[in-house]
């Protein structure tokens, strides 16, 4: 996931959120709230014409979706949620998790220091998002300070369904090569590593041979959540 803003963004958001999306991107969260709606909307029409050639999703942050059908929701509210083909929400704590009604996903922040949001936290770090991943009842994206794969992998480890970026993203020299290396470091992360069998055996007509078991690598399986888990190319991940 993608969240956008045109400040910190080192070209015209749009051609950035293009890049981004030639690189792997398949969730936007439009931002920007400081804007009138006018140009919210302006700015939504022009990403999802960028997202519709990927199969991709807007998603407008705050409760007005902009004549789609998609937004994500602070911490503060509203609740419930309004009805919408796709509803997610800011998340910081345990507590908060536990307010969750319909929403499809949440996000978890600050992971880690960011930029955007210096002072922000304190960051809750690997060991605490893992514990509140298996706590969440939606499937959870890991959000704040991610920029290297590094830190990627390691939210993926700790069972995020997938990572939210902005500063990565927004500042990136080539949004497009930084896009598909982080989406490349969750993939091999998320993806389980099959393990060598152990044969057992078989009667069969001319002997005895080895079964090997199937090896299951799907990352809703994985979550353990029968919500929708965020779309990409090959539906394993999120980024």
């Amino acid at each position: 996931m993608l969240l956008t803003d045109r400040r910190v963004a080192r070209g015209a958001l749009v051609e950035v959120v293009a890049a981004a999306v030639g690189g792997g991107v398949r969730w936007v969260v439009l931002r920007e709230k400081d804007l009138p709606r006018a140009e919210r909307l302006a700015f939504a029409v022009a990403l999802r014409a960028v997202l519709a050639d990927v199969g991709g999703t807007l998603i407008v942050a705050g409760p007005d979706p902009l004549d789609g059908d998609a937004v994500h929701l602070p911490a503060a509210g509203p609740y419930p949620p309004p009805r919408l083909g796709l509803v997610g929400r800011s998340c910081h704590d345990a507590a908060e998790l536990a307010r969750l009604t319909t929403e499809d996903y949440a996000t978890l922040s600050p992971v880690l220091p960011t930029r955007t949001k210096p002072g922000y936290g304190p960051p809750l770090g690997p060991a605490e998002l893992s514990r509140l991943v298996t706590a969440s009842p939606v499937p959870v994206l890991a959000l704040g300070g991610i920029e290297t794969p590094d830190q990627v992998r390691a939210c993926a480890d700790a069972g995020a369904a997938g990572v939210a970026v902005l500063g990565a993203l927004m500042r990136a020299p080539d949004p497009a090569a930084t896009a598909a290396t982080l989406g490349s470091a969750f993939e091999e992360a998320a993806t389980p590593v099959p393990r060598a069998p152990h044969p057992t055996a078989e009667i069969h007509p001319r002997g005895l041979r080895p079964t090997v078991p199937t090896q299951g690598s799907s990352l809703t399986a994985r979550s353990g959540h029968g919500r929708p888990q965020p779309p990409t190319a090959n539906h394993k991940e999120t980024q």
